[in-house]
């Protein structure tokens, strides 16, 4: 099934490496027409498990999914891992998160103060997080839960790995998004005591922006009342970040096949996220 004009349903997903049904992982469905993108509606998956099953349903369907698709180059070739991206992941996937955590820390204890992680080329750029980092937050363990699910489901990833081009995967970053419209004001938090009347306005802030369209992506968001309390009323922002990752994925697809807004410098073991 295609959404209005035959273009495929968008996702967005706030991922985490180990969902529960408290911290469960958020996909938000919408579909694109014109400058306008409708949210459909929010669905939780608990389980990794639910996350592969979901991935290898039929398609079609165009995603933004917010966790790491690679690892540095520099960081690969030190350690004398694969180079080419696929490979890179099986070994990496081979890994358990005690052996990644005691790599990476000693690769980082071996580094001057100032250059402790690697980056991937547009990581400073985008303002995301090292790949490799394993805390605060961990998206080196994001990474090694989720890439060998999209392996799995055999998805195509634009730059990366030929798949099934009715299923298509980015890499999003919601943060990225989120601070062209409030800088660096904290809109969520996990912890209960720090779900403040600042992040609240902060997030009331982010989607009035987006419903206003008053982003460089060239797109607004279309809100019913109970989907924009939804966002509002989530102060872990996992629903909101949903929804951020899902406008990435439209502006990926307004750009269109085959590097859907990818740049031609995207470095093929490394990845790129979409919009960066």
């Amino acid at each position: 099934m295609t959404a209005a004009g035959g273009r495929p349903p968008l996702v967005g997903c706030d991922f985490s490496s180990s969902p529960t049904p408290r911290k469960p992982i958020v996909l938000a469905f919408g579909h694109a027409q014109g400058e306008c993108v409708t949210l459909e509606g929010l669905h939780r998956i608990p389980t990794l498990d639910g996350f592969a099953r979901w991935l290898a349903r039929p398609g079609p369907w165009l995603a933004g999914f917010d966790f790491p698709f690679g690892l540095p180059r520099a960081l690969v070739q030190e350690l004398g891992w694969p180079r080419e991206w696929e490979a890179c992941m099986v070994h990496y996937a081979g890994l358990d998160r005690a052996r990644i955590r005691a790599t990476f820390s000693a690769w980082c204890a071996a580094r001057p103060v100032g250059g402790k992680f690697a980056h991937r080329a547009f990581d400073r750029r985008a303002g995301s997080s090292p790949s490799m980092k394993w805390v605060n937050p961990p998206v080196a363990y994001m990474l090694h839960a989720a890439i060998p699910l999209l392996i799995g489901a055999d998805v195509h990833i634009p730059g990366l790995r030929e798949g099934d081009r009715d299923r298509v995967a980015l890499e999003a970053y919601p943060g990225l998004l989120a601070r062209e419209l409030v800088g660096r004001r904290s809109y969520k938090s996990d912890e209960r005591n720090k779900q403040t009347p600042e992040r609240l306005i902060a997030r009331q802030d982010i989607v009035a922006a987006l419903e206003a369209g008053r982003t460089r992506l060239g797109l607004r968001l279309g809100l019913g009342h109970e989907q924009r309390d939804a966002l509002l009323q989530d102060a872990s922002g996992d629903c909101l970040d949903a929804v951020l990752c899902l406008l990435q994925a439209a502006w990926g697809q307004r750009q269109g096949p085959p590097r859907y807004g990818l740049p031609d410098e995207l470095d093929p073991l490394e990845g790129w996220i979409v919009t960066a």
